[in-house]
């Protein structure tokens, strides 16, 4: 900016500047009043939401929030576009500017509030992923609650498993943050929503990996997951990730998880959207049945803790198929040993918290016929198996249970305790997969047996049977147990005695002392006495269920009869209006309970209150509605029942026909205590016909008003049932499609592997010729050189023989004769020259032509070939060279014999220069040899065969 100074000194804008401030002004003002043109709130919702400017996003995620606060139900046009493209809410939850994100994700949660569950089914793999990348880590409190809201809601809406599969991804997230942002999630959702209703196997396969996170602050995430999982579970949770952590990380989740266990149950907090549709209508139905909505509250609130099991948490094992294929054999072995190792591999194998169903019928067999084993490790082990089985089968192994128990409970007759507890251990687990009902009979026939071992184990895995069951039992078991009980009170011994003592008082604490009372009868005061003890100290889990549901409709009657006498003591009326009421629903008549209490604080309307005078003068007029008054109050609306109170009291019945009515009508009052006499009102002018008809009509339209609530509730459920259906098959349809994708991807990729395949048969296939080619050079060039040395000795045999032959053996009788031997003529001297036909460079006829000739054809190819090829024959003409041969030395001379003429002197030097020639003729082959080799390996690398080797 161009400045100027003033006269009194300061500066101040150049009429430059100033007239460009102007310019300035008027083009911002322009701008601004040309986005004032533009009117953004006129805009659909979801342009608004796709809008490049933040703050057209951020007030149209403001008014989303609005439209759908007023919306009366889910199916409101408004929350149409969104439905059908959902893509809208993974640009609201992920927002990239901060405030327009807070207000996405609060539009979010207001979507899913009053949407419903196909918005949220719709939505949820659009912006499950920007929630825990950007929601759950943003540096705004207000943004990250109304991101672990949006999460808690998408729980509550749609299908929770849904939701966990969506987040589980998030656990091997790069950015620590992230994972520890979502372990908090997760803590939070099973904090609100609990086991029942969230499945926690997915997330407790989740958790080793988390300890083993660089972060400290997804490991401290993981503890307080685990913790949290730990409230709920219990030990059961242990045996799926225990194992996989360090000492130390159990060490520390064992501190923590004993601050747990002093507190209280866990209770779910937040409630599902199909547990509130449930709730409302067992709500409404209550309200329709009166004040007896306060009690069915309460039985509501006090829920049973929930027991959780490892079996419910772990994944089914296969054991047939890991069964080794000797077990059999070795099973039926004639060495214990043999039999216990089978058992041990077997029992190794069915030690796992739940089994696969399967075919185990011959191994059950063959552990009932270990049962009768003469050794007693042999049947320990095999009552170890029995028990692993059935805990790990379950419900599944009531189809062994025949087959096993009664060869267990004759085994009972061992005398060693080891043994016993063992067996008592595979009964009980066997007792857990079935029932007391199916196990009635081998008890009852054990107890009965001669052995006193049998029958006292028997006794007490009676009593721990009637400790443990569930199911109450029925009127001919009690009978069953209470005389077997009896039976064993007269046993010789004390300890069956207390045993049948024990059966009695524990049989009596699960029915109770009034049914156990005719089986009492007969015993003497001791033995009662003794009952009684056990009775007080046994501990049942057996509930009697038959009375419950029997019960309401006797204490409705009951209630209702009460009522009726308590009012105005109508024995006679009741009897003549009883038609009527019977044709009521039961959640009808308990409306008489609230109705008496406030009626007396009430006054009658203007009109209907009578003087005392006029208490007898009406008592004909009332007489048919007398009847149903009863049924009036219950019935009728609150101004109904004050108007038609007064007309209720019956002395017309009572004192109809009589002198002395007033004395009744006196006396009736005194009945209900809690309202004052009341005049009854003057006559209205309809018969007793016509008001019994209205009471009738009243009573229909209350039955029908009932009946339509029933079907409303209903309709309810059936609408909840259906939308689950549709949930459950948009589930099976997208599982179905993620199925067919996987199979078309595992078949392209076995047609690549095929195809794959193919080429390398191709290529090993040249390989394979290349190598058979490779070998034929190696063998040719073999020969070759095997040739050249033949050649090279030939030679140097030919420069011996020239040598000798011009030196001192040319007339040596001797050689002269070897030489036509090797010629293969007998003769001697110049004819076996002529024969050969070869001269030497002097012109004197020699035989050693047919003398290397005949030497080197005694080798054929076979024999070079055994002989070692090229190294055999270089050692052979060595040999030759080296000395003369032997064969046709004449018996009788020796080739030591001074006969060539030389000194001693000239013969080691000729000796020592052979030798030489020999030596120098071995390393050549050697040098040739290891050529060759090393031109194999190269041909052989080259191709990949081999590696080369140096």
């Amino acid at each position: 900016m161009f400045l100027r100074r003033s006269s009194d000194g300061q500066r101040t804008p150049s009429k430059r500047s100033s007239l460009r401030s102007a310019v300035r002004r008027v083009f911002s003002n322009g701008a601004d009043m040309a986005e004032e043109e533009v009117d953004y709130a006129q805009l659909p919702l979801p342009d608004r939401f796709q809008h490049k400017n933040w703050k057209v996003r951020k007030e149209g995620y403001e008014a989303a929030v609005k439209a759908f606060e007023v919306t009366p139900d889910e199916h409101d046009p408004v929350f149409r576009p969104f439905v059908t493209d959902s893509g809208l809410w993974k640009g609201a939850a992920g927002d990239s500017n901060v405030a327009a994100q807070q207000e996405g994700l609060g539009a979010l949660c207001a979507f899913l509030k009053y949407g419903g569950v196909q918005g949220a089914q719709r939505s949820r793999s659009h912006t499950i992923q920007p929630i825990y990348e950007k929601g759950l880590t943003s540096t705004r409190p207000a943004a990250k609650a109304n991101a672990y809201e949006a999460i808690l809601l998408y729980v509550e809406v749609d299908k929770p498993d849904a939701i966990i599969e969506e987040l589980l991804p998030a656990l091997s997230h790069k950015q620590p943050k992230v994972t520890a942002a979502t372990l908090n999630a997760l803590t939070q959702i099973f904090h609100n929503f609990g086991i029942k209703i969230v499945e926690p196997k997915a997330v407790l396969k989740a958790l080793p990996k988390i300890y083993g996170h660089a972060d400290k602050n997804v490991r401290a995430e993981g503890q307080n997951l685990t913790v949290e999982l730990y409230r709920w579970l219990k030990e059961a949770m242990k045996p799926i990730f225990w194992d996989d952590l360090k000492p130390v990380q159990q060490q520390d989740l064992e501190k923590l998880f004993e601050k747990v266990k002093e507190e209280p149950p866990p209770k779910q907090e937040r409630l599902t959207r199909a547990q509130q549709a449930q709730r409302a209508v067992v709500h409404n139905a209550v309200t329709n049945d009166g004040d007896e909505g306060e009690p069915q509250e309460g039985v509501e609130e006090e829920e049973e803790p929930i027991e959780v099991d490892a079996f419910d948490l772990a994944e089914p094992v296969d054991a047939c198929a890991k069964l080794p294929a000797t077990f059999h054999d070795n099973i039926a072995s004639s060495k214990w040993k043999d039999r216990k190792d089978a058992l041990d591999e077997l029992l190794t194998i069915l030690n796992t918290p739940r089994l696969k169903e399967g075919p185990y019928d011959d191994i059950v067999r063959a552990l009932a016929k270990s049962m009768k084993d003469a050794n007693i490790a042999v049947v320990t082990v095999a009552a170890n198996c029995v028990e692993k089985l059935a805990n790990g089968l379950r419900k599944s192994f009531s189809r062994y249970r025949s087959n096993i128990m009664t060869p267990m409970m004759e085994r009972l007759k061992e005398k060693k305790q080891s043994v016993a507890d063992a067996l008592g251990a595979a009964m009980d687990a066997v007792f857990t997969a079935t029932s007391l009902s199916d196990n009635m009979s081998e008890i009852m026939s054990m107890l009965t047996n001669k052995n006193p071992n049998v029958k006292g184990e028997t006794i007490k895995f009676l009593v721990r049977c009637l400790r443990t069951t569930r199911d109450f039992p029925s009127k001919e078991e009690q009978k069953q147990i209470a005389e077997a009980g009896t039976k064993l009170l007269t046993e010789s011994t004390e300890q069956m005695r207390s045993g049948g003592a024990e059966i009695m008082g524990t049989l009596m604490k699960i029915i109770g002392e009034r049914a156990m009372g005719p089986h009492l009868d007969g015993l003497d005061d001791i033995r009662k006495t003794k009952i009684k003890e056990y009775f007080d100290i046994a501990e049942v889990k057996a509930k009697e269920k038959p009375k419950p549901v029997a019960a309401p409709p006797k204490a409705a009657q009951g209630a209702a009869g009460k009522k009726v006498v308590g009012g105005v003591k109508k024995g006679p009326v009741k009897k003549a209006a009883a038609p009527a009421p019977s044709e009521d629903p039961a959640p009808l008549q308990p409306r008489p309970t609230a109705r008496p209490a406030t009626k007396p604080t009430g006054t009658s309307k203007p009109g209907l209150a009578q003087p005392s005078s006029l208490k007898l003068g009406g008592l004909k007029k009332p007489t048919a509605g007398a009847g149903a008054s009863p049924q009036r109050r219950v019935m009728s609306p609150a101004g109904y029942g004050e108007e038609e109170e007064p007309a209720a009291p019956s002395p017309s019945k009572f004192g109809m026909g009589r002198g002395g009515l007033t004395a009744r009508s006196l006396a009736k009052p005194s009945a209900l205590p809690t309202s004052p006499p009341r005049a009854p009102p003057v006559a209205t002018g309809l018969s007793a016909a016509e008001r019994e008809e209205l009471e009738e009509l009243r009573q229909e339209r209350e039955r029908l008003l009932a009946l339509t609530e029933n079907l409303k509730a209903n309709n309810s459920k059936l609408a909840a049932d259906i939308s689950e259906l549709q949930n459950q098959n948009a589930q099976l349809i997208e599982d179905h499609t993620r199925d067919v994708l996987q199979i078309k991807a595992k078949e392209t990729q076995l047609v690549r592997a095929r195809g794959e395949c193919d080429v390398l048969r191709v290529e090993i296939e040249s390989v394979r010729k290349d190598s058979e080619r490779y070998k034929r050079e190696v063998s040719r060039l073999g020969r070759e050189s095997i040739g050249r040395e033949r050649e090279e000795m030939i030679r140097g045999r030919q420069y011996e023989d020239m040598s000798a032959d011009n030196g001192m053996f040319d007339e040596h009788p001797r050689y002269t004769q070897h030489s036509a031997t090797l010629n293969g003529n007998s003769r001697p001297g110049s004819a076996a020259l002529q024969r050969t036909g070869s001269t030497t460079s002097n012109g004197s006829a020699r035989t050693h032509t047919a003398r290397p000739q005949s030497t080197l054809s005694t080798f054929s190819p076979a024999e070079e070939k055994e002989n070692g090829g090229a190294d055999a024959l270089a050692q052979a003409a060595v040999r030759r060279k080296i000395s003369p041969p032997m064969g046709n030395t004449p018996a009788g001379r020796s080739p030591q014999r001074p006969q060539f003429q030389m000194s001693r002197e000239q013969s080691s030097a000729s000796v020592s220069s052979q030798a030489s020639e020999g030596g120098e003729n071995w390393k050549r082959a050697a040098e040739v040899t290891s050529q060759l080799k090393a031109r194999i390996e190269a041909m052989k690398a080259r191709q990949g065969l081999t590696k080369p080797s140096y």
